[in-house]
């Protein structure tokens, strides 16, 4: 069976997560070919299909530029003349892909987050001349937009996902979810488990942590929040619970992940507001690939407050590294984390609730490997992509 899978993102967590998919696809015997962007970040990683870096995008990952209140509105304005210009560019480089696609005639082309509900006229195109396209949606609707802007955003998406002979989704929450939310035939739509993150095993440095890096005492426990800064992401809830935490238990908490929304700056003045500033590191990078094992190595407990989520690629490489996680009951998480076995639930926004499981961890370390080890268990177990492979490749094989 020939397989196109398009991940747009030459970098961070969706690629990362197609990488890996395309890597099952291919040991189960599938011809894989992967199109994204010409920033691909894991050329130098060995792969069993092909890669087609083609789209010719801006970085995924790009550094937040501060302005002084003189140049803010001129910066402003520059975004959004920018944000139009690279609509004009998606859109142009959407029928490089089609175009692309058209050519091969595989089997099937394989789709993640549409982010953009007139990329429908794409689809379109493809599925009256033929092609046969499937998604797996980690996303269905922008967890940071609002009100009435969320709203037009999920009417426009109707038109999307029709065109689609299966979608994927991460859990039953979201399945339920998603069909609550678009008029989408529930025969179209199947579950997968996530899968885990054993490509940063393979790729990450070995030895050591970064506690030096970060100037953190070897003895001091360590709480990780890691990835993207989003307002969706909870981590002022992070930041006052960790007030609370540090009146009980003499930790650290590290927060390392590049802007996308969140000023690194306004969570740098909550921590001082809460009086716990020398306690709290605020990183707004992002890590190399090799590196995440050694950041993963620094922490004890890894912390996902979001006040909004599907599904988790940081829970994931928590598991894969053995660490245990807190994390809120929102979407797959609640699916994911085996409550009291591989880490512990708490609601969102409930910052009590928060402070009260992580210093559990924190003040235990032998309660938090003996978490970790089963997080790692769970991962190898429930979450091995050979199983997941096959159940997408045998239901390639009922629509092809």
């Amino acid at each position: 069976m020939r397989i196109v899978v398009v991940e747009p993102d030459g970098a961070g967590g969706m690629l990362h997560y197609a990488f890996q998919m395309c890597t099952a696809l291919a040991e189960e015997g599938a011809d894989v070919t992967l199109v994204t962007s010409q920033h691909y970040e894991l050329a130098g990683v060995p792969a069993p299909f092909h890669v087609a870096p083609i789209m010719r995008l801006w970085p995924a990952i790009e550094p937040m530029h501060r302005h002084r209140r003189p140049g803010r509105i001129l910066a402003a304005l520059g975004h959004k003349l920018r944000r139009v210009a690279r609509a004009v560019r998606y859109a142009r480089e959407w029928g490089r892909v089609s175009r692309f696609i058209l050519r091969e005639q595989p089997d099937v082309a394989q789709f993640a987050i549409i982010r953009f509900p007139f990329l429908a006229w794409y689809l379109r195109k493809l599925s009256r001349a033929g092609t046969t396209l499937t998604q797996v949606c980690h996303e269905f609707e922008p967890r940071e937009a609002r009100g009435p802007l969320r709203a037009i955003h999920r009417a426009l998406s109707h038109s999307v996902y029709r065109w689609f002979s299966l979608i994927f989704l991460h859990g039953d929450e979201n399945r339920a979810r998603f069909l609550a939310t678009h008029p989408v035939d529930p025969a179209v739509t199947r579950t997968i488990p996530h899968g885990d993150e054993s490509l940063f095993l393979r790729v990450s440095t070995p030895g050591g942590d970064l506690r030096d890096r970060y100037d953190i005492p070897p003895d001091r426990p360590v709480a990780l929040f890691f990835g993207g800064l989003r307002p969706s992401k909870g981590i002022d809830d992070l930041i006052d619970a960790y007030a609370g935490v540090v009146e009980q238990v003499d930790a650290h908490l590290l927060v390392v992940g590049p802007p996308a929304g969140v000023d690194p700056e306004h969570l740098r003045h909550r921590a001082e507001c809460d009086g716990i500033t020398d306690r709290v590191t605020i990183d707004p990078h992002y890590l190399p690939i090799a590196e995440v094992g050694l950041l993963m190595a620094t922490a004890d407990v890894v912390a996902l407050p979001y006040r909004s989520a599907t599904a988790s690629g940081v829970l994931q490489v928590a598991y894969a590294f053995g660490r245990p996680v807190v994390a809120t009951e929102v979407g797959a998480l609640t699916e994911d984390v085996v409550h009291g076995d591989t880490g512990l639930l708490v609601p969102p926004r409930d910052r009590a609730a928060l402070t009260s499981a992580l210093v559990k961890l924190l003040a235990d370390p032998v309660e938090a490997r003996r978490m970790g080890t089963q997080a790692r268990r769970r991962a190898e177990e429930g979450y091995a992509w050979p199983p997941i492979a096959r159940s997408v490749l045998d239901a390639y094989r009922d629509i092809a």
